[in-house]
């Protein structure tokens, strides 16, 4: 049985901004407007859901993070989140969510990720068995044992998110919110953030509402997915839904071995050129003839076939919004 317990109906956000003039105008007749960040968006997720909040950059997605977190007030609209309202900042509340923020530090940076924790305990008011239980859980699962006892301000990055995401869940929360959380990470700190979230979401039931613009992170962790574009709702359904309109198509990079200026007169779109390589969006129908054509006219140094990327899925729902 699925069970909502987060309701967002007609949520939205504006800002007033100073227009910038001369300086005469803007020291004795400042100019406002209004930008609206979130326009009338609704949406339901339940326990256990693990959703993207997708949009590009300005589109309304860590504006949403914050209403539902409790950080700003919406201009309009309801929230309801497990029978509480964000903004009213009940304890209560806050000791049912997590949430990071991959631009900003949630624990001090003075202080060692473990006194961080430390605190965090007498906060939340964690039992000392458990407390401890968790720590060895959470940093076994994303290798960050050796990290504890250092400085938060001298450890990197990918090891700093690590403990943020420790520190964020340390409370056990049902609802987990995470704006960016793998941003400027290498490649083996965003797969160790991933699977400890799928891990997290799939045995311990965390509901979790992720913002990103790593799509390997939105299909490596989540199930469905909400697109927002200038602070309105344009899509809400499952990633699976969303890839299987787009599956009548193909992407095909060819690197040729000499020279392909004619072929840039071909009946098929380009999406990319590059110096000996040409990238190709092809109706699924007529591979076999795109196949045929490029290969008795030109000499290959090799083809890679793929499916449409979920990245020029969202772009192309940006494109036509």
């Amino acid at each position: 049985m699925n069970t909502q317990i987060i309701k967002v109906i007609d949520l939205s956000k504006s800002f007033k901004r100073i227009v910038k003039q001369s300086l005469l105008k803007d020291l004795f007749n400042p100019k406002k407007e209004t930008i609206e960040a979130v326009k009338h968006i609704s949406f339901n997720i339940n326990k256990g859901e693990s959703v993207a909040f997708l949009g590009p950059n300005g589109a309304g997605k860590t504006t949403t993070i914050k209403m539902l977190t409790g950080l700003i007030y919406p201009t309009f609209g309801e929230i309801d989140i497990l029978n509480f309202k964000p903004f009213d900042k009940k304890a209560e509340y806050l000791m049912k969510i997590g949430l990071v923020m991959g631009n900003k530090a949630g624990l001090n940076w003075d202080l060692t990720s473990v006194q961080s924790f430390e605190l965090l305990k007498h906060i939340y008011k964690i039992p000392t068995l458990e407390f401890n239980s968790r720590i060895e859980e959470l940093t076994n699962l994303l290798d960050a044992q050796n990290f504890l006892n250092t400085q938060v301000r001298k450890l990197s990055l990918g090891e700093r998110m690590k403990m943020e995401i420790i520190g964020a869940i340390l409370h056990n929360p049902d609802i987990l919110f995470l704006d960016e959380p793998t941003i400027g990470l290498d490649i083996i700190s965003k797969q160790k953030i991933r699977e400890f979230l799928r891990k997290i979401q799939i045995e311990k039931n965390v509901t979790l509402l992720l913002t990103s613009h790593d799509m390997d992170d939105i299909e490596e962790v989540c199930d469905r997915v909400i697109v927002i574009n200038h602070g309105q709702k344009i899509y809400d359904d499952s990633i699976d839904k969303l890839t299987a309109k787009y599956s009548k198509f193909k992407f095909i990079k060819v690197i040729f071995k000499k020279s392909f200026t004619e072929f840039l007169n071909t009946e098929y779109e380009i999406l990319e050129k590059g110096k000996n390589s040409l990238r190709f969006k092809v109706p699924r129908e007529s591979l076999s003839k795109f196949m045929t054509e490029v290969t008795q006219k030109y000499e290959i140094d090799d083809i890679d076939i793929s499916s449409v990327p979920l990245e020029e899925i969202i772009a192309d729902l940006f494109r036509n919004a």
